[in-house]
């Protein structure tokens, strides 16, 4: 039987191996010069299949994640968040709360690395396969408030409400009316218990109630995301204002 090369890539791209259908003639020629057996081929075929597919999912859940910017947990000035150890990092780095749907909350001034914390383990979470949504408080609130009617509102909800990781930065830095923190509610209620959140705050949750108007609403609230939660206090002073640059 003698098929030709564009009848097995052809075969390969209907298999929906398209990155290995385009590598097809490198590896024929690298099997040859280096004598692989039936069995070596096909190890190297299917792996080098494996490893673009993970890529191309990496680069699609960091495409969804939508985060600000990208900042990794090595690149975290540990110096700046003093009642955060090395060990309690390696710790979350580890992402055991993730699989047992823990949340986390992170508690501070602007400045002292709240964020970058809290995106660096989401680009852990991704790079080990689990989906993560990043959103603002500030971005959140118009996105409940038009999901009704908007088609982009609707596809970035359904997205935050199937990942496995939602990051909620800068939570409760502007009071909200009553429609708001409802509909704020129902999505805290659904990710309960479905998914991980990380908050960061510049206020402590017995604030959270004068921010929301309603208490009833707060209790609910804080019923469900401290339910399974580890709180950190950040108190240092701002990294931006330590580095700042000075005109004089």
């Amino acid at each position: 039987m003698n098929t030709s090369m564009e009848e097995l890539q052809r075969q390969l791209t209907h298999l929906r191996m398209a990155e290995t259908s385009k590598e097809l003639p490198g590896f024929l020629r690298k099997a040859e010069t280096q004598s692989w057996t039936y069995q070596e081929f096909l190890g190297e075929l299917l792996a080098y299949e494996e490893n673009r597919r993970q890529e191309k999912m990496i680069e699609k859940h960091l495409k969804w994640a939508k985060f600000p910017y990208q900042k990794h947990l090595e690149d975290l000035n540990l110096d700046g968040l003093g009642s955060l150890s090395e060990r309690q990092l390696k710790q979350l780095k580890e992402l055991t709360w993730l699989e047992e749907s823990y949340n986390l909350i992170f508690m501070g001034p602007p400045g002292v690395g709240k964020t970058h914390l809290a995106i660096g383990l989401g680009l852990e979470a991704i790079y080990q396969g689990q989906r993560v949504s990043f959103i603002s408080m500030g971005e959140l609130v118009p996105l409940l408030k038009s999901e009704d009617y908007l088609r982009k509102s609707q596809l970035q909800l359904k997205r935050i409400r199937e990942a496995d990781l939602v990051i909620i930065d800068d939570l409760m830095y502007m009071a909200m009316n009553q429609n708001e923190a409802n509909l704020f509610f129902h999505l805290i209620n659904h990710l309960y218990e479905r998914s991980s959140i990380i908050l960061t705050s510049n206020k402590g949750p017995e604030e959270w109630g004068e921010l929301l108007g309603d208490q009833g609403i707060t209790t609910a609230i804080l019923d469900r995301i401290l339910h399974r939660s580890e709180v950190l206090h950040f108190d240092d002073k701002s990294h931006r204002m330590k580095n700042r640059k000075s005109l004089f």
